[in-house]
């Protein structure tokens, strides 16, 4: 039987693909809500969605579809605002009665995830996380072949992705908001390389700032040395040659990981996991949470400061 969603957050980037999700697993949107009005995208899915620009009405009306026939409450609120408001909506959507399919991170300090677990069993309903990487086809395969091995491994992991100006003017180039360069960006690659080698030992930071981080962790089965960045000039030269604004490397011993196609269904797979019982809520989305919590509060050494080869250009 198809599910009643709402989305928090629609007319953000990532919008579109819980929309899409919704829609190809067999769903019903039935209400949205987002400060801003510009969510003609809408009409792609349905004519009969509720929309909101006011939290507080788009709360009321969940209410209202909560003590009414429960062929219209709503059973899953799929949370797409910014990171910062993460724990909120999820409050939110439990307090209504319904299940919460939240983007990443889930939350951007890790205090919060005790918080969220009380209410978890106070309302009896349940917190999912969006961690697709896990879900991808050839990163499942790699996971399967390296517990065979059991192996320590060195591994480099980076991942630049060009944005513009306004990214800093936004909620996303303030700390306190996103989390950061590491959170923001890099918290499914971290996820992945815990999920593929083990638990965290140690951590150290090279570099940081606005646009930029790169550091080391020590895994139970890896060395990795890390590198994120948003700024263009970043790119390899080959990579803007061809036009392209991203770049994605993982090597384990040398070894290029191939996982560039296969992103475009994640979500949806995500939300079949989900709605087939399974999913990854808040125990699988804390490792991560505390991970980049531990990386925004170490502490420079200024000879680290260019340990990684792509900051001695």
């Amino acid at each position: 039987m198809s599910k009643n969603f709402a989305v928090i957050g629609v007319g953000g980037y990532i919008a579109p693909r819980h929309l899409r999700a919704i829609r190809d697993t067999g769903n019903r949107l039935v209400a949205a809500v987002d400060p801003k009005d510009s969510v003609g995208v809408l009409d792609q899915y349905s004519y009969d969605v509720k929309f909101f620009t006011e939290i507080e009405r788009f709360d009321r009306h969940l209410e209202k579809l909560r003590r009414g026939p429960e062929t219209d409450r709503v059973h899953f609120v799929s949370i797409c605002s910014p990171n910062y408001l993460h724990d909120s909506h999820c409050r939110l959507a439990l307090r209504a009665g319904a299940d919460v399919i939240c983007e990443k991170p889930l939350v951007i300090n890790p205090w919060n995830l005790d918080a969220l677990e009380e209410i978890e069993a106070e309302t009896k309903r349940r917190i999912h996380t969006i961690l697709q990487l896990r879900v991808h086809p050839a990163l499942i395969a790699l996971r399967e072949s390296l517990q065979k091995e059991g192996n320590m491994h060195d591994v480099e992991l980076t991942y630049i992705t060009s944005r513009g100006p306004w990214y800093q003017v936004s909620w996303k180039g303030h700390e306190d908001k996103s989390g950061g360069v590491a959170t923001n960006i890099g918290i499914h690659f971290f996820d992945l390389l815990m999920w593929l080698f083990g638990s965290v030992g140690g951590v150290k930071v090279h570099h940081a700032d606005e646009q930029r981080m790169s550091g080391f962790i020590e895994l139970e089965r890896a060395r990795v040395r890390w590198y994120l960045s948003v700024d263009k000039d970043d790119l390899p030269a080959s990579v803007k040659a061809a036009g392209k604004t991203t770049y994605r490397s993982i090597t384990v011993d040398g070894k290029e990981v191939e996982f560039s196609e296969g992103f475009t269904d994640l979500h949806t797979r995500v939300y079949e996991e989900i709605l087939a019982g399974h999913g990854f809520g808040i125990k699988e989305a804390r490792p991560s949470v505390e991970l980049t919590h531990k990386i925004r509060s170490s502490i420079i050494s200024p000879k680290d400061e260019l340990a990684h080869p792509f900051l001695k250009k």
